[in-house]
């Protein structure tokens, strides 16, 4: 009901602004709802994100999601909800130090954080203090108290949301309200224990440290718990902060380069990618380098969701479109009742158009817009587990774009998706295939006696519990045939 009030009177609910695309009845039931809104102002988009704002925590990431379905909502209201701000005042000094004691102990908790300053930064889930000590100042991120009751609470109400709008509408099936909301909840539910966020951070530092595009905090274990997260502290400026590009001797295109080819890295070759990667959670270093923060929501994509990344990717970079349709069949996402050539047709007209235009024309996020306008005319059901790959995307290419606005991510990602296409499905890839399904062979050759014995443990058990046999009948159907005929003989006899 909150949630209710809050959209309607921010006229989000039946909006005026789309009138002439409702039937009579909408229209009534929107002109009454706007007898409640105290005229709202804005665009769609801009008030469905000042409600959401209002509503708390869940629903402000409820509404970061959403800004990656422009084949729902449009272009217009999802470059609104990509301002949403998760900026909120900090809780107490007091409640900051209940939290840690809860978590360590008094004796603990004040011998660890000795030098906890106040808070200087602080969003819907948790806050950031500072604190120094003699071998370099660390960041203590502290969730809000009670914020997992609360999200627990809000999440429950947007589930059944979502539950009732699946029931009542067969068209919303395809676009799986209720897988996506469940993805949601665990995303935001994991972000309540930052011992999780603790080994994503830990995870991406070392991939980091493999590939060099981007620099990752190390976490420091003795001070770090399920509502307590301790990391180094990162010196530099957000690219939020307008002045941060102003340092001398930055090299915008080489930085843009470095964020696509650092996130295609991560995804495609290892799986596994930082899925918030907006403005704010990148910093600029002294250095020139990218240094990424808030590792709350790690993203994660199977060998399968890899191939499908990388052979889209090469396949319009290669102007091969009936690859790039074949792929989508192949993974599923296009029923196999719909043409393949047809479907290569449609992905033409999403690929020529880009070639040989300039860099700032060329839009990663355009080429997913017109994709999902597909999704109807082939039956595509959108997958939940891309979700969070969507979402990144979109927001990778904002990022490099706001720091080269001639950065072109086709030719940045080049390099990349054709060596991981080289060594998946070249020689080395053939080799490393043979050798994993050797080594699965002989692992299950492994466990074939223990299979055997529990094979034959469950015969033995069905075999003393089988019922005795029951009693055949008096005679087979035949039977009953004949002395229906029989009785038929005798009443014709009878009645000559």
């Amino acid at each position: 009901m909150r949630a209710g009030i809050a959209l309607a009177r921010h006229d989000v609910i039946l909006p005026a602004d789309y009138q002439s695309r409702l039937p009579m009845a909408a229209r009534i039931a929107g002109g009454t709802l706007r007898l409640f809104t105290g005229g709202a102002r804005g665009r769609p988009g801009q008030r469905l994100a000042r409600a959401l704002e209002g509503l708390g925590p869940a629903y402000i990431k409820l509404g970061q999601f959403l800004a990656t379905r422009p084949d729902v909502f449009g272009t217009e209201v999802t470059s609104d909800l990509d301002h949403l701000k998760d900026k909120l005042p900090p809780f107490s000094m007091k409640a900051a130090r209940a939290a840690l004691v809860a978590e360590f102990g008094a004796a603990e908790a004040d011998r660890l954080f000795a030098d906890l300053s106040e808070p200087v930064a602080a969003a819907s889930l948790a806050q950031v203090h500072r604190m120094d000590l003699p071998d370099g100042p660390r960041a203590v991120k502290i969730l809000r108290p009670k914020i997992e009751e609360r999200l627990s609470k809000e999440l429950s109400a947007m589930k059944r949301a979502a539950r009732t709008i699946e029931g009542v509408s067969a068209e919303s099936r395809r676009l799986k309200p209720v897988a996506f909301t469940e993805t949601i909840a665990t995303a935001m539910m994991r972000e309540t224990d930052l011992r999780l966020e603790a080994g994503g951070a830990d995870e991406m530092r070392a991939l980091s440290e493999k590939n060099g595009y981007f620099q990752v905090p190390k976490v420091d274990w003795d001070r770090t718990g399920r509502r307590v997260l301790t990391i180094d502290w990162v010196d530099g400026k957000p690219l939020t902060d307008p002045t941060a590009l102003d340092q001398p001797g930055i090299d915008r295109k080489a930085l843009a380069n470095d964020i696509t080819r650092g996130f295609l890295t991560n995804a495609i070759e290892h799986g596994v990618f930082h899925a918030d990667m907006h403005e704010g959670n990148l910093i600029l270093t002294p250095e020139g380098k990218i240094a990424l923060i808030d590792f709350g929501i790690i993203g994660r994509i199977g060998m399968t969701e890899r191939r499908f990344l990388a052979e889209i990717l090469w396949g319009f970079l290669k102007r091969d479109y009936v690859r790039v349709a074949e792929v989508h069949f192949e993974a599923g996402y296009v029923p196999a009742s719909q043409s393949v050539g047809e479907f290569a047709q449609a992905l033409r007209t999403i690929g020529e158009p880009i070639h040989g235009k300039p860099a700032e024309e060329v839009s990663m996020g355009r080429v997913l817009l017109q994709l999902f306008d597909y999704t109807h005319t082939f039956g595509m059901a959108l997958r939940p587990e891309l979700v969070l790959l969507q979402k990144t995307m979109v927001q990778v290419e904002g990022v490099a774009r706001a720091i080269d606005p001639a950065h072109n991510i086709w030719n940045a990602s080049e390099p990349v998706v054709e060596g991981w296409i080289r060594r998946s499905f070249g020689p080395q890839g053939a080799a490393k295939l043979v050798s994993e399904n050797v080594r699965e062979v002989t692992n299950r050759l492994k466990r074939l006696p223990e299979v055997m014995d529990r094979f034959e443990a469950f015969m033995a058990h069905e075999l003393e519990e089988a019922p005795s046999p029951a009693k055949k009948p008096f005679a087979p159907w035949w039977g009953w045939f004949g002395l229906v005929v029989a009785l038929a003989g005798l009443a014709v006899w009878a009645f000559k």
